[in-house]
């Protein structure tokens, strides 16, 4: 098999051929720390994180690199919002940001640059687009001029109206053509800013990805990932930026996730549905959040509801069920001939997570038809294996049952073991009345008691 992904930049699935065989080198934007991060910023985190494991399974060296942009308008807005400093937003967020993104099995990038440390790189870019003629001041703001670049509007395909109409950017008397877009731009007083050959000031957003990109991975490199909401204006204007400042291709690889949607409607406080990974966690344990997002295939529209993290942990407890009494040291010390590939397989396919689900679908139902002692832990261990690559399935099973929402139950861990033993002690004294009210109000808890040759386990229901 052969990896095959669809690219943006020509609307075709083509076989993926490294710049360097021995090197991928991928970059996908990250969040703007000024809050919470919502279940539409997961979706990429989510896919991108697959996709980051698939290629490192295929290939010898991968370089991810995920950026935080922590110098923007949203995070100057939110401290005049709340009175509380610039720089303790952005630690403070970003840090949420990774303890959520954690909590659904996300990896952490190889390289994770911020914004603030980098600086000099995007006005040094700045100098160089002036310098060719692609850029131009005015008013204290530093301007790249659409028209100059000849194929502006490639991986968009918008015509000239598209682009004016779509560019979220203001209409300002000092610009030579309504499209175009800020490179850098003065700061007050009140707000960040750096010195620059152009007075104190800050970056535009679309500078800072052109820049580190640059920094870490090349002129030049392989994968450029996000949201389809990026597309147009901020891809565009990185390939415009990037070009024309290193006067060769960006990216070869353009990825996009399509859009999400949140129980049937777009995402927004006042419907009642704006989602926070943060608040989420309190309900569901982050791997069902994780699947429900992988259930269906990363460039097709998602609709993500509470209704389907609900089935997707139920999903989660079949297969956990499937993986009970395995042990990897065992199976290893016995050297197990069986080994499944189907799943990598398929995600090779333009990272077909939705069949390659389907897949460990198979194994689970193989794990629990076979009748063999010696083919149940071979299988198990292809399950637990495979999925790995998925991101889930990588706790132990009595864990995983063990998981409760915030505020759904006051009996602690402790106290159930504690009853466990005193229901024990009760069978052995015949105290059958009592074992079975004991029993009963843990059940009444939600947690469920199951009496095996290896002794009595528990579960939350």
């Amino acid at each position: 098999m052969t990896l095959h992904i669809h690219n943006t930049l020509t609307r075709t699935k083509e076989e993926f051929i490294s710049l360097d065989p021995d090197h991928v080198r991928m970059y996908v934007c990250g969040p703007t720390v000024y809050d919470f991060a919502h279940i539409g910023n997961a979706r990429p985190v989510v896919v991108f994180d697959v996709f980051y494991r698939l290629l490192k399974e295929l290939f010898p060296k991968v370089t991810y690199v995920r950026n935080i942009t922590d110098v923007d308008d949203k995070i100057n807005a939110a401290s005049k919002e709340s009175g509380e400093d610039i720089r303790t937003i952005t630690e403070r967020t970003a840090d949420m940001f990774h303890q959520d993104m954690g909590a659904l099995n996300a990896l952490d990038p190889d390289v994770e640059p911020r914004a603030t440390e980098h600086i000099t790189q995007m006005i040094t870019m700045t100098e160089k687009l002036i310098e060719k003629g692609f850029a131009y001041e005015a008013d204290g703001h530093v301007l790249f001029n659409v028209p100059s670049m000849e194929d502006y509007g490639q991986l968009s395909k918008r015509d000239r109206d598209e682009q004016i109409a779509g560019s979220r950017v203001e209409v300002a008397t000092y610009k030579k053509d309504p499209a175009d877009f800020v490179l850098w731009k003065p700061s007050e007083p009140n707000i960040p800013g750096w010195d620059s050959p152009w007075g104190r000031g800050r970056p535009g957003w679309h500078l800072e990805c052109s820049a580190m990109s640059k920094q870490y991975l090349g002129e030049s490199f392989d994968i450029h990932g996000g949201g389809q909401d990026l597309i147009f204006p901020h891809h565009e204007n990185e390939i415009a930026q990037s070009q024309c400042a290193n006067g060769t291709q960006f990216v070869k690889y353009w990825m996009h996730n399509g859009y999400l949607m949140v129980e049937g409607e777009k995402m927004s406080k006042s419907l009642g549905n704006f989602y926070t990974v943060h608040d989420l966690l309190k309900e569901f344990p982050g791997e069902a959040i994780r699947l429900m997002l992988l259930q269906t295939h990363y460039r097709k529209p998602l609709d993500f509801t509470k209704n389907g993290v609900a089935k997707a942990k139920q999903t989660l407890d079949r297969f956990y069920t499937a993986l009970k009494g395995f042990s990897d040291i065992e199976t290893e010390t016995n050297q197990l001939p069986f080994e499944n590939k189907a799943v990598i397989e398929t995600l090779q396919d333009d990272l077909n997570t939705p069949g390659a689900l389907s897949e460990l679908h198979l194994l689970v139902k193989e794990i629990n038809h076979t009748q063999d002692p010696n083919l149940k832990p071979a299988l198990q261990r292809s399950l637990k294996h495979q999925a790995a690559i998925l991101g889930i399935l990588q706790q132990d099973p009595e864990t995983w049952f063990k998981w409760q929402a915030e505020g759904s139950s006051d009996v602690t861990e402790a106290e159930i073991e504690a009853l466990i033993e005193e229901r024990l002690d009760a069978r052995k004294s015949k105290n059958f009345a009592r074992a079975d009210q004991i029993r009963d109000d843990l059940a009444a808890n939600g947690i469920v008691l199951e009496d095996g040759p290896q002794g009595t386990t528990w579960k939350r229901g």
